[in-house]
């Protein structure tokens, strides 16, 4: 009886035994093994043997890859604007051993990488660079972080930039000054709109100013032509210019009689006898 029950506990030792030496690694998953305290070897997926008592398995790396989330943070430009700013970046882990043993939290560290590295690049531009240069942005802390992660054993396949706006602080100071841009264009606008008014407004009373300053010389022309024509016809200097005269001054006559303030218009008895007195001729 006693021989059997020995018999039974060292079957179920060496089962147990054998089983712990057995390992199976699930695809996408790299185990580490240490032996003894050390590292030892990395158990790739599928079937795999071990010692037991003497190795043990240290870590189970995750070899898919991974989404870290960094937070919403302050970031202050080059032109002290202050912008909120998080980001994502997709992670793999390509040498688990460096993955465990060079850094102590690899998904902590690099999420702190991100917003530093974040931080110092947005530092260097100034707001509007920051808020339309996204691209740029990705493209810089992409290659500032995977320098580092490199060196864990993890490859950065690409980092996003979620967000990136102005402060609330910020957003009402743009918000005020955008206002103010509008209202100065405004009154630009105004201003120039009344100065070329006013230009045009000269330019059209200087025009008609020299067209009738033409129109007098043009008249007193064809007056002076008239006058020396109907001469040279009647042989007689003085009738033609009393003639023209005398018109021109009834003309003016009437118009002072149509006038709304005129209240009364005298005409000479002797029209001619004024008009050459007028002359000189009386």
């Amino acid at each position: 009886m006693a021989g059997i029950i020995v018999f039974g506990v060292l079957f179920v030792v060496v089962a147990a035994t054998l089983f712990a030496g057995v390992k199976t690694v699930p695809q996408g998953q790299e185990w580490v093994v240490e032996r003894l305290g050390k590292y030892h070897s990395t158990l790739k997926p599928g079937l795999n043997f071990i010692i037991p008592y003497i190795d043990i398995v240290a870590y189970r790396v995750s070899t898919k890859g991974d989404v870290l989330s960094v937070g919403a943070q302050e970031v202050i430009t080059r032109d002290n604007a202050v912008i909120i700013t998080n980001a994502i970046a997709f992670i793999k882990v390509t040498d688990p051993t460096r993955a465990v043993y060079e850094i102590q939290n690899y998904e902590y560290a690099i999420q702190n990488l991100v917003m530093t590295s974040l931080r110092a690049i947005i530092g260097q531009m100034d707001l509007n660079s920051a808020l339309s240069e996204r691209e740029h942005i990705k493209a810089k802390l992409q290659d500032a972080i995977s320098k580092e992660v490199a060196t864990w054993g993890i490859y950065v396949q690409s980092v996003e930039i979620q967000d990136i706006k102005p402060s609330e602080s910020m957003q009402r100071a743009m918000e005020q000054q955008a206002s103010a841009d509008r209202f100065k264009q405004a009154t630009i606008l105004e201003a120039e709109g009344k100065r070329e008014a006013t230009i045009r407004e000269a330019e059209g009373r200087l025009e008609a100013a020299k067209r009738e300053a033409e129109a007098q010389v043009r008249l007193a022309e064809a007056s002076a032509k008239a006058i020396t024509d109907i001469s040279e016809a009647i042989k007689d200097r003085d009738l033609p210019a009393v003639f023209l005269l005398g018109d021109r001054y009834v003309n003016m006559l009437q118009k002072l009689a149509a006038s709304p303030n005129a209240k009364m218009v005298v005409l000479p008895a002797d029209l001619p006898i004024a008009i050459r007195g007028m002359m000189g001729k009386g």
